[in-house]
């Protein structure tokens, strides 16, 4: 079963929000998913917390993971579930390393400045070395997160040092949307907002399902 792990050792890009995203679009297409929670932070805890009642019941969080715990929660999570995804920690260590060194996706969220580009390098970085480790192909690409439909020169000029590093990078970002941040204050999922709760929710729907097509897609 596909492990996908979100990592950049910036915090604040979007991993949780990106991670718990995938999880909820898998899980409302009848895809049975585990997501583990390996941020200290425990932010996919406390959004179970919210509204436990609403999260699908083939949605598994798996909370409170760390070095000791991260590989047994992966090995088990795949042998019962379609996918496992992986919210890992904003800094580099073995929790890190070991949830990479199973996955056979990495994404990296960067949301298109220089500071969120060069250490999304250093994830990449990190991934060749686990490739080398454990002898293993191990894919990865970058996700822009909270685009807007005008984009600065900033971002314009981290795209193309990653084209022309020859970076991938997945062809759907995930857009600044309300949606995104109102399932993490009331709970539950994007499918059950409505238009009283948060701005447009259709659109952050058609926003998240055209990611997790691009994410699918990469799996082959």
């Amino acid at each position: 079963m596909p492990v996908i792990s979100f990592a950049n050792s910036k915090g604040g890009v979007g991993k949780s929000t990106s991670a718990l995203v995938l999880s909820l679009v898998l899980a409302k297409h009848n895809s049975s998913v585990t997501l583990i929670d390996a941020d200290p932070n425990q932010p996919l805890k406390r959004w179970v917390k919210r509204d436990p009642d609403r999260v699908p019941e083939n949605l598994h969080i798996i909370p409170d993971v760390n070095e000791d715990t991260i590989l047994n929660a992966i090995d088990e999570a795949s042998s019962k579930d379609a996918f496992v995804i992986i919210d890992l920690e904003g800094s580099k260590n073995i929790t890190v390393s070991y949830a990479i060194g199973r996955s056979n996706l990495v994404i990296i969220p960067i949301q298109g400045s220089q500071l969120d580009a060069d250490q999304g390098v250093n994830v990449i970085k990190l991934i060749e070395r686990e490739k080398q480790a454990f002898a293993r192909n191990i894919n990865y690409s970058i996700l822009f997160t909270r685009s807007t439909v005008i984009q600065a020169r900033d971002v314009t000029h981290v795209r193309n040092q990653l084209k022309e590093n020859e970076i991938n990078v997945l062809p759907t970002e995930l857009m600044e949307r309300s949606a995104f941040r109102t399932i993490f204050q009331l709970g539950g999922s994007i499918y059950d907002l409505t238009n009283k709760e948060t701005s447009n929710p259709h659109k952050a729907i058609e926003n998240a399902e055209a990611f997790t097509n691009s994410v699918v897609e990469m799996l082959g």
